[in-house]
């Protein structure tokens, strides 16, 4: 590979940082291949399972040192494009992207916030850290990149997660120091992405720099106003001058005195093996505990107005019947509930819904909405909002008729769909067959819905929903999802 034209402001900024003589090196790492990597899903997989030393075999995996469920791969072996992918076996990621989440570490039972989460690589890894409980709100204010978010935390099969899609005024106003972390993974100018990607080298310039620097402080504001006394924010962009980086930092920490600098990292290309990163690990003060959102020296808050206490389903605000009685719409929800209800008793007898959820409907289909000890999430902190996931889709009801959601098939693990799982094997086409849309063939005896499930290592690991009738298993894949 040859060295691309770079902008000589841009290679200014990086001396100044680096120095001359090291800024030499960093230069003649652009001459060098691009990394690939991708992450482990532990709430399906075992790093340590069979499983996984299959796919190490398959993609010639070795370990990204900074993250214990990242790997490098080989790009001839295209792990993207196999069914284990779509199985949500991995989330593929560029490695010096995974060391933001590693360093904010959020635990089990915290209430997390990813601002601005798509397409989904950092919120993904930090649902694995919490395994399943707490709460995850992972927003994107960009319609399409939302979308994409809310498919991604459907196939790893994230049951406790909530995608928004809303500007940060509109989340700092309903949670004010509602989040134990905070991940802002910042809209920044790129300079990381040079390497693999030529475009973002033209739409470079300092008046850009200048520009990220601008939307990162505002964004950064309600971040704060969203933080828990004792809570951490991780801030991270993947480019490297310090305007964006270092000085903000310094910026954030003057204006607001209750919060500290615990770790600061940065991964270039020349000294380890990854694109380029930097993150910032803030911590607010635990003593600042006066119930209000401490202002900066600014003057400001980050929060807006309320929210109006409507509860809408399907578009419309919840209704409530006099004396207290409840009306057509909390009836409704009632109704899909005890229909979801009836519908797993038959059909999947081993699974129990996250306890402590809240069901919602939108139009037919019905959402778990997810507790957490830290927060409690209502119906009415999402009025206004235009939310693409309310926590688990569990399936629609059309008809009176229940019909599962491909989104709780990639939540399942094939024990709790027992005794009715098929499973394809680890090198059956009919895995492919199955990810096209395709009918298979099944024995006459099978009747009904089936987790569709894929064979890895000693593991199974559902694809999606099949229903049996008459010796074929009719395909029940999202027809966006087939390829």
């Amino acid at each position: 590979m040859t060295i691309p034209s770079l902008p000589s402001a841009y290679l200014e900024a990086v001396a100044a940082v680096l120095g001359p003589a090291e800024t030499e090196a960093f230069l003649a790492s652009y001459a060098a291949p691009r990394t690939y990597g991708l992450r482990l899903n532990t709430l399906k997989i075992d790093p340590a399972s069979p499983a996984a030393d299959k796919l190490a075999e398959l993609f010639a995996l070795h370990p990204v040192p900074w993250c214990g469920t990242g790997y490098y791969y080989e790009e001839s072996t295209r792990p993207g494009k196999h069914p284990y992918h779509a199985a949500g076996l991995y989330y593929i990621q560029e490695p010096s992207a995974m060391s933001a989440v590693e360093l904010l570490d959020p635990q089990p039972g915290h209430t997390v916030l990813d601002l601005a989460a798509a397409p989904g690589g950092k919120t993904t890894q930090i649902a694995g850290k919490m395994a399943g409980q707490g709460l995850l709100i992972s927003n994107e204010i960009h319609p399409q990149r939302a979308r994409i978010l809310a498919e991604n935390v459907e196939r790893l099969g994230i049951r406790n997660a909530v995608v928004t899609q809303a500007a940060p005024p509109a989340l700092s106003g309903r949670f004010p120091l509602a989040f134990d972390r905070i991940m802002l993974d910042a809209p920044c100018s790129g300079e990381g992405m040079f390497r693999k990607d030529p475009e973002a080298i033209r739409e470079w310039s300092p008046e850009a720099v200048e520009l990220c620097a601008a939307r990162q402080w505002d964004i950064l504001q309600d971040a704060v106003a969203m933080l828990k006394p004792g809570g951490r924010l991780a801030y991270s962009t993947c480019t490297f001058n310090r305007r964006e980086n270092e000085d903000t930092i310094v910026r954030l920490l003057a204006a607001y005195p209750f919060l500290r600098l615990i770790a600061e990292k940065r991964i270039w290309p020349h000294r380890e093996q990854g694109e380029g990163h930097y993150v910032a690990l803030i911590e607010r003060d635990n003593e600042e505990k006066n119930g209000a959102i401490a202002t900066g020296s600014d003057g400001r808050t980050g929060a807006a107005a309320g929210t109006d206490g409507a509860v809408r389903r399907g578009g419309r605000e919840r209704e409530r019947g006099r004396g207290g009685r409840s009306g057509p719409a909390e009836r409704s929800v009632a109704a899909a509930w005890d229909s979801f209800r009836a519908w797993s008793a038959d059909e999947l007898p081993a699974f129990a819904p996250p306890a402590g959820g809240t069901p919602l409907l939108f139009g037919e289909a019905l959402y778990l909405l997810p507790a957490s000890g830290g927060l409690a999430l209502t119906p009415e902190h999402l009025t206004g909002l235009k939310v693409p996931r309310a926590g688990l889709h569990l399936g629609d009801v059309r008809k009176g008729r229940f019909e599962p959601a491909h989104a709780l098939a990639m939540a399942l693990g094939a024990a709790e769909a027992a005794p009715r799982v098929w499973t394809l094997g680890e090198d059956s086409p009919l895995a492919a067959a199955y990810l096209r849309g395709e009918t298979l063939e099944v024995p006459a005896s099978l009747r009904g819905w089936h987790l569709v499930t894929l064979a890895c290592g000693d593991g199974q690991y559902p694809l999606g929903w099949g229903k049996a009738s008459g010796g074929q298993l009719k395909n029940h894949l999202p027809k966006g999802l087939r390829h």
